[in-house]
């Protein structure tokens, strides 16, 4: 029996486990996914080093980890895989032989999807809201497709400078502006993609006026839960092409499965698991 989980905060309604234990099931394998939910439970966040320590004593294979551990969580493990490295965060785990690896899988599953599901945007001049854990993939993402200037906005504005400038390291050929939320426009913007956690069932509301969208703009979602946001619903109303969370949802959850089983999975599978789930 493969053992894995989800560590995070207010995760008791993710739809993870029921896309691990469908693939693996599809797969004649044997699979349970465990939620770790320190809301439900009532740990503080220094229970997270005690509780990875538990989980390879446990014989685990794996987990994913969500918000707010994805950058908290880096310093504990033993090795980083290039991907965590680039991003700065981590949202899968492998255990093995007592190794503790990071890996993140949230930026190929926000590229695909984008890709997919928006092709052919204008990257010219694109504004994220959210440099936390995800917000890192997503920048990573969104400057990996050649965005020719990202303006990363947060509440934190500390956080959108830190994050800000470890990118513009990276990509030097890039310009990229670092803001507080109430310094944004959101009609300035070719696209706008919100990475953060706002729209979420437990964080209502939207992190833009979408009164103030047009037409000629985009935007992305990455909150799966619920699929239509606040925002994604009046961006569509202003006519604006729009992208929900469940591509970068199953795309980083069948990388992660992969990751942590050791078993290819099928996407396209795992697709009609998330449609069923959500239905």
């Amino acid at each position: 029996m493969i053992r894995s989980g989800l560590i995070g905060r207010a995760i008791l309604a993710s739809r993870s486990p029921w896309l691990h234990e469908q693939e693996a099931r599809a797969q004649g394998v044997g699979l349970s996914y465990e939620l770790f939910d320190f809301d439900d439970l009532g740990w503080s966040d220094d229970r997270l080093a005690p509780l990875l320590d538990e989980l390879v004593a446990q014989g685990f294979s794996g987990f994913n980890v969500t918000y707010p551990f994805k950058q908290a969580i880096v310093p504990l493990l033993d090795r980083l895989d290039r991907t965590a490295e680039l991003v700065g965060a981590v949202n899968t785990v492998a255990l093995r032989d007592g190794v503790k690896v990071g890996h993140n899988t949230d930026m190929s599953g926000f590229r695909e999807s984008l890709v997919q599901g928006l092709p052919g945007v204008d990257l010219a001049d694109v504004l994220q809201i959210g440099a936390g854990g995800a917000g890192s993939a997503v920048a990573a993402a969104l400057l990996s497709l050649g965005a020719d200037r990202l303006t990363i906005a947060d509440v934190d504005a500390s956080r959108a400078n830190q994050l800000a400038a470890r990118l513009a390291r990276l990509f030097p050929e890039t310009e990229i502006v670092p803001r507080s939320s109430r310094q944004v426009a959101p009609e300035d913007f070719s696209g706008i993609v919100n990475a953060s956690p706002m729209g979420m069932a437990k964080s209502p509301g939207a992190p833009v006026d979408t009164r103030r969208l047009c037409d000629t703009q985009w935007v992305a979602d990455i909150v799966y839960f619920p699929l239509e946001t606040e925002l994604l619903s009046g961006a569509r109303s202003r006519g604006c092409r729009t992208l929900d969370g469940s591509g970068m949802v199953i795309g980083q959850a069948a990388l992660a499965f992969e990751i942590i089983t050791g078993r290819p999975a099928n996407a396209a599978r795992m697709q009609q698991s998330f449609t069923q789930a959500v239905e």
